[in-house]
């Protein structure tokens, strides 16, 4: 897979509609923003590099290095787990070669809302479960958060080591078809993914490793170190390095590969909830030498199969008793139980509020307009205009639970109006976005793809955000809904060092001199 410049035309970059090495076409962008190339079928300035480099393989080229990263990743075993699937649970997860890139400017503006946001949200958990100052002020609503079935009154009146809730966060971000990024959606209690991102880049590395190594892309593979340290800084008080582990629900879990993982990564254990253990006022972990106390669980587990005494008593997965260690302050939990309060669908809608609220700033990224249908006005609006929005379930994953009303069928739509109507506090409602797209291959060509992406981000001393995230793709063409289980895949995500256009003894021709004018 020699990436030496060939003399293939660079317009054929420019035509996703057309098979590889086909006459040129103009690049239909169809009304959507693209990420690579512009209305005019111009490649974005932070977009140039990657687009020549690619421009230059021969017919064939880009086909064969999807092949070899689908056989990497099979070979690596970057797997998730579909649950009722009828071909069999575990399945490689779709990847596409073509990578999502963002310059450096729009990153850093990207990184500092996402910072704020998390901020903001950190309060938020610590306030409810305190002294809800942000409830008596009535600036969100009392009653939506405590019929919140995310709220868990049994975390009244704790407060984790450093004050901490929100350790790992992945925040969902779309761009519409002004250009702009907008916060779709927060993950506070056991966001995934992240592993994937990681795997992405090794398959990258090896299937384009000079326009990669050319191209300047910030790093990602810090990332289990940047968890380790920030796992380690928020153990209990005198604990500084003490023991960290990962739990996870099992091997028929769907993310039980990225548990593994980071787990492998990180270089500490891969617990179940049998093999912890209550003793002596502390949280111990079953070894062939005894009982070792455990200071931190990055638990993967959802709250409330977390403690059977608590919780749900028929919970197999969590500790008896662990509740009540983590109350007195001798165990970490990230994320802390009770976070999904501010992951919440319906809350999602206040978030700039808190933003203004506990900061005193203005959102730096936008929410997606959000009717609350709890709302009288809201809801007669939403049950009027069902048919041109997309009406989402509170506490609902994975693109379920959810309809998109221009996509729906008239007996769907009766369908919603009649659950919305029986129950307004657990549904909101968005206007259909024109979500963004990106090259994609399929059979054989280049087609635009719609996508979002989700950024992950770690808080202990401070917030850190990983560059780029997982930029998930639909794979189905005209299909918004970019979920995994749903048919949707993945791309790398290029955060960009500068230009990302770095100049090189071994630069490519402009199309210009390569190919005269009637190059696009």
């Amino acid at each position: 897979m020699d990436e030496t410049a060939r003399d293939a035309p660079f317009r054929h970059m420019a035509v996703p509609a057309a098979p590889l090495g086909a006459p040129p076409l103009p690049y239909a962008t169809d009304g959507f923003y693209d990420e690579m190339f512009d209305e005019g079928g111009e490649p974005r300035p932070g977009c140039i590099w990657l687009a020549r480099r690619l421009a230059q393989l021969p017919a064939g080229s880009l086909e064969e290095r999807q092949r070899a990263a689908e056989r990497l990743l099979l070979h690596m075993g970057i797997t998730f787990n579909v649950y009722g699937h009828d071909a069999g649970a575990e399945k490689i997860f779709p990847f596409d070669v073509v990578p999502r890139i963002l310059p450096a400017a729009e990153w850093e503006r990207t990184e500092r809302g996402i910072q704020q946001r998390i901020h903001a949200l950190n309060t938020f958990v610590d306030d409810v479960y305190h002294e809800q100052r942000i409830l008596k002020a009535g600036v969100v609503p009392q009653e939506l958060v405590l019929s919140a079935s995310s709220f868990l009154p049994a975390c009244i009146g704790i407060r984790p080591p450093k004050g901490v809730y929100c350790h790992v966060v992945g925040v969902d971000l779309v761009r519409d078809r002004d250009g702009r990024l907008y916060v779709l959606e927060d993950n506070l209690r056991c966001p995934s993914g992240v592993s994937y991102v990681l795997e992405n880049r090794q398959v990258m590395k090896r299937v384009f490793p000079q326009v990669f190594e050319q191209s300047r892309v910030r790093p990602v593979d810090v990332y289990p170190s940047r968890l380790l340290e920030m796992l380690q800084h928020v153990a209990p008080a005198g604990r500084g390095h003490g023991a960290c582990v990962v739990l996870t629900p099992g091997r028929y879990n769907s993310a039980y590969f990225e548990h593994s993982f980071l787990a492998q990564q990180m270089g500490v254990e891969l617990v179940e909830g049998s093999d912890l253990v209550v003793h002596k006022g502390f949280v111990a972990m079953r070894t062939t030498q005894g009982l070792q106390r455990v200071d931190v669980i990055y638990r993967r587990i959802d709250d409330t199969f977390l403690d059977p005494t608590v919780f749900r008593s028929d919970s197999m997965l969590g500790v008896p008793g662990l509740l009540e260690v983590y109350r007195r302050g001798r165990v970490t939990l990230a994320n802390a139980p009770g976070t999904g309060v501010a992951d919440d669908k319906v809350i999602y809608a206040f978030v700039p509020d808190m933003i203004r609220y506990y900061l005193g700033e203005e959102p730096i990224l936008p929410n997606v307009p959000t009717y609350v249908c709890s709302r009288e006005k809201d809801l007669a609006y939403v049950l009027e205009h069902i048919e041109d929005l997309v009406v989402k379930a509170a506490n609902e994953s994975g693109g379920y639970g959810m309809l998109v009303g221009p996509q729906a069928t008239r007996a769907e739509h009766a369908a919603f109006r009649d659950k919305v109507k029986a129950n307004p506090r657990n549904y909101i409602a968005q206007p259909m976005l024109g979500l963004s797209r990106v090259p994609t291959l399929v059979d054989g060509r280049l087609e635009g793809r719609h996508v979002d992406l989700r950024p992950y981000a770690l808080f202990g001393e401070s917030v850190w955000v990983l560059p780029g995230g997982l930029t998930r793709v639909a794979l189905r063409k005209g299909s918004c809904v970019v979920n995994s289980s749903q048919g949707g895949g993945s791309k790398d995500t290029w955060v960009l060092d500068g230009a990302g256009a770095p100049p090189s003894p071994y630069a490519v021709q402009s199309p210009m001199q390569s190919q005269g004018e009637g190059a696009c």
